[in-house]
This record gives structure tokens, C-alpha cells and sequence, in this order.
């Protein structure tokens, strides 16, 4: 199985995993802790607000992760995504849609098709 591949099949296995805030463990998720559990990442940041919006920061995040940007997503890449004024979020590219942290169903979610947000920026492990 290629390195996508698994990323795509663990952000799979967590879906209906409860939504919370700066979650990182089985006992909620948010979009920073599912992409860190899709890649299999240990400590990730937890000392922001929803719409504290810094994509400077977010991007040297996963550089120090070991992500590279690329230009064309693929299967297992995250996409960073602007989802309001203000607001990033994280989601893992599937190849025909995205598995995410839905803060709005309260639970992680895979959704097919075009992501809905203007995409900002994939990112490759």
C-alpha cells in the first residue's frame, strides 16, 4: 500500500469520531488532530482559536512535520482551506473527495466530491 493509500485509510477508520475543539485523542478530534492522526504525527499545537487564522504558522507547522507543498493534490495529501473569514481548516484528500473534522455535524466526516472551500494550499508527506 502506498504512503497515501494509508494516510487515506486511517483518516477513513476515524470517521464518526466526535468533533472537539483542539481534540487529539479517540475522544474528539478537530481538523488539526485528524490530519496528525492520518499521518501518524505526535505533538501538534493546541494554543489556538478558531479563527486565529495564521497561515504563516499553520504551514511552517507542517513543514516541521515533514509535509512539503505540492502543486497537484493526490490521494493522502492535506489540503489547507480557507472555510471563512479568518478561519483555516485541515482536510485529507481522498482522490475523489476529503475525509475532515465537520465542526458543524460534530463528527469526523468523509465527503465526495469538490471540496466546498477555496483550496489555499496541499501539502505531501
Amino acid at each position: 500500500m502506498s504512503r497515501g493509500a494509508e494516510i487515506v485509510a486511517r483518516a477513513r477508520a476515524l470517521t464518526g469520531t466526535r468533533f472537539r475543539p483542539q481534540g487529539r485523542s479517540a475522544d474528539g478530534l478537530d481538523c488539526i488532530g485528524l490530519a496528525a492522526a492520518a499521518l501518524g504525527v505526535g505533538l501538534v499545537p493546541g494554543d489556538y482559536t478558531l479563527r486565529s487564522g495564521s497561515r504563516r504558522r499553520l504551514e511552517a507547522g507542517l513543514r516541521a512535520a515533514g509535509l512539503q507543498p505540492v502543486e497537484t493534490a493526490e490521494a493522502g495529501d492535506l489540503l489547507l482551506l480557507a472555510a471563512g473569514a479568518g478561519q483555516l481548516h485541515l482536510a485529507v484528500f481522498t482522490g475523489t473527495g476529503i475525509v475532515h473534522a465537520d465542526a458543524g455535524l460534530r463528527r469526523i466526516v468523509e465527503r465526495p466530491g469538490p471540496v466546498r472551500w477555496p483550496l489555499l494550499s496541499a501539502w505531501r508527506a
